[in-house]
């Protein structure tokens, strides 16, 4: 062989794996920032399933750097500036305003994908749902300006309760306004209202007590991060206390818990992943609308209901959306 032959064929299996090599496409990676504790599985599934949607599967071609501030929310600033210090190509805020809030004061270049209970506009996240502006969009899943109906639905339950009890944490961003919704819900319809706040666990075991002292015939679950990752306990404390509960996540009643009313999480997350892959395709957050929940599902547990010896209404029934037995 010819030496100049033999340098080529040197030359190009040397190239050869090193342009295989480079066929690898390098993994983009994004920040993921929650406000309490990374424990729903339907939650990440539903962003795993919009993220494969566009195309993006962690561990193949996507990296996620996890962050949650356990229901401490004083520590989502610095989650959100490691983030950043990291160079993420896009951030993931989900679990009340808090997060989004944090990651816009680090950030008015990374993208940010908020999934928020409460209103992004009144909160100053973006400028409106249609044109957000900035470097934000998402998903407002409307919890907070559910407080009214829980309420209603709650006392179609029991119509002749004294008193009605309602769980609130007080470091929940929209805490103050979830309060306001209540007090405006039960004037409205003449309703005796007991708001309690707890923060821990064992601040929810005395928030019951409390309750039971002011002899609350039945109990509202404000939208907290905080709570879901409680919700064995606080279904637990709910059936133990024979006290009829409302909750607005499903997975409460899942749990054990009497009813809910809400949007679907896992559907909410999934269009939170559809984002964030349409903007590591390159579309700017805003020119992507927020989206807001279409449909949202009243879940009876029938099994709860024999076990607190309570007769649901038929017209709660007839438009319950599931019901558990």
């Amino acid at each position: 062989m010819r030496r100049r032959e033999f340098i080529t064929l040197v030359g190009g299996a040397a190239a050869w794996p090193l342009a295989a090599r480079g066929q690898q496409p390098t993994p983009s990676v994004i920040g993921f920032l929650y406000a309490a504790s990374l424990t729903r599985a339907d939650q990440m599934a539903g962003f795993k399933i919009g993220l494969r949607e566009t195309g993006f599967v962690e561990g193949h071609n996507l990296k996620i750097e996890y962050r949650d501030a356990g229901g401490q929310y004083d520590q989502l600033p610095a989650l959100a500036a490691d983030l950043v210090r990291r160079r993420v190509a896009v951030i993931v805020a989900s679990g009340g305003n808090a997060p989004a809030l944090a990651a816009k004061a680090a950030t008015a270049d990374i993208p940010i994908v908020f999934g928020t209970g409460g209103d992004p506009v009144k909160t100053g996240l973006i400028e409106s749902l249609n044109r957000p502006g900035g470097n934000l969009t998402g998903v407002s899943i409307v919890f907070t300006a559910l407080m009214a109906k829980l309420l209603d639905l709650l006392h179609q339950l029991v119509p002749n309760a004294a008193a009605i009890g309602a769980l609130l944490n007080p470091n929940y961003p929209d805490a103050d306004l979830q309060m306001r919704e209540l007090q405006e819900a039960a004037a409205a319809i003449k309703q005796t209202i007991h708001i309690v706040k707890a923060d821990t666990e064992h601040a929810i075991d005395m928030a019951f007590a409390s309750l039971v002292k002011q002899r609350a015939s039945a109990l509202l679950i404000a939208n907290d991060p905080y709570f879901s990752t409680r919700s064995a306990q606080v279904a637990e404390l709910a059936a133990h206390n024979a006290m009829p509960t409302i909750y607005p996540i499903r997975y409460f009643a899942e749990a054990g818990g009497l009813m809910s009313y809400g949007p679907s999480l896992a559907d909410a997350y999934r269009q939170i992943g559809v984002y964030t892959g349409k903007i590591l395709r390159g579309a700017k957050p805003a020119d992507l609308p927020v989206l807001q929940p279409t449909k949202f599902d009243l879940v009876i547990n029938l099994k709860t209901a024999k076990t607190l010896g309570l007769t649901i209404p038929d017209k709660l029934l007839a438009i319950a959306d599931e019901v558990i037995e």
